[in-house]
């Protein structure tokens, strides 16, 4: 619990990673700012994605609309919040030497957007009106 209140306080004082470690080669850095901002994107389309359902499909039965904008809206923070997360801690292992950190996070997204996508193919079967 310790590792992640500090890691959290590092996601708003970046330049405190540099007392860790040695500098890595800036090519690792910029890839690991390239993988950041492919996270926010994607959570940037699912953001959009759930705003979409709400808004674009008002003859949706409520309880489909808002259950499946929901989930997207929640992936969409989770993924934000890991994008920044994943970040900070492959910046500090590289600092240090140590692998990359691994996790359960894209399979988990990918679970969550193929249930969403499975329930719309289910609202498109069965049609709106339910």
């Amino acid at each position: 619990m310790i590792e992640f209140v500090r890691n959290v306080r590092l996601w708003f004082a970046p330049e405190r990673i540099r007392d860790e470690g040695d500098t890595p080669d800036y090519r690792f850095s910029l890839a690991n700012e390239r993988t950041f901002l492919a996270w926010v994107r994607t959570a940037l389309a699912l953001i959009g994605g759930g705003f979409a359902v709400d808004q674009f499909l008002p003859d949706l039965r409520w309880a489909w609309r808002v259950g499946l904008a929901l989930a997207l809206l929640a992936a969409g923070v989770l993924c934000s919040l890991r994008a920044v997360s994943h970040w900070v801690r492959c910046e500090r292992a590289m600092r240090r030497g140590e692998d990359l950190p691994v996790s359960r996070f894209p399979a988990v997204l990918s679970v969550v957007v193929a249930l969403v996508a499975l329930a719309m193919v289910a609202v498109v079967l069965v049609g709106w009106e339910g």
